[in-house]
């Protein structure tokens, strides 16, 4: 029997429905269930063929454990070392390098040092920054954010260089971002599963959160289809299995706004009856094709192709073939 376990928080509808959903198909030598942990002994396996990771985004103790539990052979979705490595900033790094459209966004170094380090610490560091330069790219209005992170926590809008320096001033040790602001005329939120099904919601981030997903915008079939490319070209770099992508559209163009969301919300009150049907269908259909191709004692995490082509690099590859 090989079991399928998810691992949660607080939230309760989806990962309640995604154990019904699975175990409701009948799949031959397939069950799932909440993960439980009572002890996490190095290098030693765990029950689980696949784990679909809901929360060690908040837990360093179950990242921990899922890092433990993939080396010793379970599929857990999302891969646990590529998600601790990644970020939003480098997320635009990637998409400027694939050819996904995003807006102009640099790093900012925290306003306060952070804990155990002093101004010795940053001999590297410029001081001042080249403020006039950063502000001359960017422009204004702009978002500041920080770089890791979701659920619009410690999100500003600004609209001048003494908003931006006012706003500044409260975001303590936080590694920050200062993003173009996108004046969109529609917004997309989608999800993606397993690298292939993707569900383009219509999104409308400036209603009220219970009324985000309220919103119908008028674009071409030919737009949606763009839309989907961007959204399996950001997946297939980054290698996740489960992740949302917005995107706003600007003249015609749509830009890639936030796309490392490995733990998208879910919850059948925010995403509504019809996204949530769709994204527990399909997140157990995937976790179930991970189940079935599970193979005990090996690695069985998938990777994206910014490292599968980074361990092997075309110029090795064609080395290879010039010696056959």
């Amino acid at each position: 029997m090989k079991k399928i376990g998810i691992l949660f928080g607080q939230e309760r509808s989806f990962p309640q429905a995604f154990v019904e959903r699975v175990n409701a198909k009948n799949v031959d030598g397939i069950v799932a269930e909440p993960v439980k942990i009572a002890k996490v002994v190095q290098a030693a396996p765990t029950e689980y063929a696949v784990i679909f990771d809901r929360i060690s985004q908040d837990v360093p103790f179950y990242r921990a454990y899922l890092k433990n539990a993939a080396a010793c052979g379970t599929a857990v979705i999302n891969n646990p070392f590529w998600w601790s490595a990644d970020e939003k900033f480098f997320n635009n790094v990637l998409a400027e390098q694939i050819g996904v459209p995003v807006p102009k966004t640099v790093l900012l170094p925290s306003r306060e040092h952070p804990t155990d380090t002093s101004a010795e610490s940053f001999t590297n560091l410029a001081f001042p920054l080249d403020w006039e330069g950063i502000f001359k790219y960017v422009g204004f209005p702009a978002f500041m954010k920080p770089f890791a992170g979701g659920g619009w926590k410690n999100v500003y809008k600004l609209n001048s260089m003494e908003d931006f320096f006012d706003k500044f001033q409260e975001t303590e040790q936080l590694v920050m971002m200062l993003q173009e602001a996108i004046d969109f005329t529609a917004y997309f939120r989608c999800y993606c599963i397993g690298r292939k099904y993707v569900r383009i919601m219509h999104y409308e981030p400036r209603n009220p959160h219970h009324l985000r997903y309220v919103a119908n915008h008028d674009v071409s079939d030919e737009m949606m289809k763009l839309m989907e490319s961007y959204v399996l070209k950001i997946n297939e770099s980054l290698g996740y299995d489960f992740n949302t992508v917005e995107l706003a559209i600007r003249d015609g163009v749509p830009y890639a706004i936030d796309f490392c969301n490995p733990a998208p919300d879910a919850d059948v009150h925010s995403v509504g009856q019809e996204n949530f049907e769709w994204v527990v269908e399909h997140a157990a259909l995937y976790a179930i094709e991970r189940a079935q191709a599970h193979v005990a004692g090996q690695n069985n995490l998938t990777w994206g192709n910014f490292i599968k082509e980074a361990a092997n690099p075309p110029a090795k590859a064609s080395s290879r073939a010039k010696k056959k």
